[in-house]
């Protein structure tokens, strides 16, 4: 029996060193982990587009094929000659192939259908300009009034911006964000009396292009404003410092 006894005397106080050693080790754990700053640095730029893409579109109806495709065609060739006529290139200027849209009536008499009638054919093609001369194509969407007044029924879009060197763009405002981030760590172990260690953990956020001074609400996935040719793009770096 004393040998028992012995036996589960000497696992109980094995057991107490092992709950000590454990609880001391979390102690410590856990206070290393408190030693460190979490900070979130903003990058911000503001830039203008670079590339601009304008839609139009213009339409033809006739009762018979051939002549709506004829006159489709002479105003292709007006809508073409006016772009040039305006400084735009060749090879800025792409049309579509041709929307071909049959225009039948439904007749109703006392709430069921009583047939159908062939209105015509309506032909619509569409035309898209993509420049880097951004303020001359912008300009000639403004003036687009004077292709209808030549008798074309065109249908102008608003432009689109684009800016097209992003990935440079997105590498700069990491670099800043990152800066801006240390500083703000810094500031916080200057302010605790504490010295700054080293970057433990960074992690980017979403690329956000927003216009200027603009009330556009970010997008968890990242927006993309591509209304308004003046941008602001913003990025932010969570970044977890050691204090010693």
């Amino acid at each position: 029996m004393k040998s028992v006894n012995y036996l589960l005397v000497l696992v109980v106080a094995i057991a107490v060193v092992i709950a000590s050693w454990l609880l001391s080790n979390a102690l410590i754990n856990r206070n290393k982990n408190d030693n460190t700053i979490t900070v979130t640095g903003l990058g911000e730029k503001e830039f203008e587009s670079d590339l601009i893409v304008w839609n139009g579109s213009f339409s033809r109806k006739n009762m018979v094929l051939g002549e709506a495709y004829a006159s489709l065609n002479q105003d292709k060739e007006k809508v073409r000659q006016y772009l040039l006529s305006k400084g735009v290139r060749t090879d800025e200027i792409v049309f579509s192939a041709v929307a071909l849209l049959k225009d039948i009536q439904t007749n109703y008499v006392d709430g069921r259908v009583a047939g159908t009638l062939f209105n015509g054919y309506i032909l619509t093609q569409n035309v898209t300009i993509q420049s880097k001369d951004v303020n001359k194509v912008e300009s000639i969407s403004r003036e687009v009034t004077e292709l209808i007044n030549s008798g074309v029924e065109f249908n102008s879009d608003p432009p689109q911006y684009y800016y097209t060197k992003l990935a440079d763009l997105k590498q700069e405002m990491v670099g800043a964000a990152s800066s801006d981030g240390r500083l703000r760590a810094l500031r916080i172990a200057d302010s605790a009396k504490a010295n700054l260690g080293g970057l433990k953990k960074a992690a980017m956020g979403v690329f956000q292009i927003t216009a200027p001074n603009s009330n556009e609400d970010y997008s968890w996935g990242g927006s993309f404003n591509t209304s308004s040719k003046k941008k602001k793009a913003s990025i932010t770096v969570k970044m977890e410092y050691g204090i010693r």
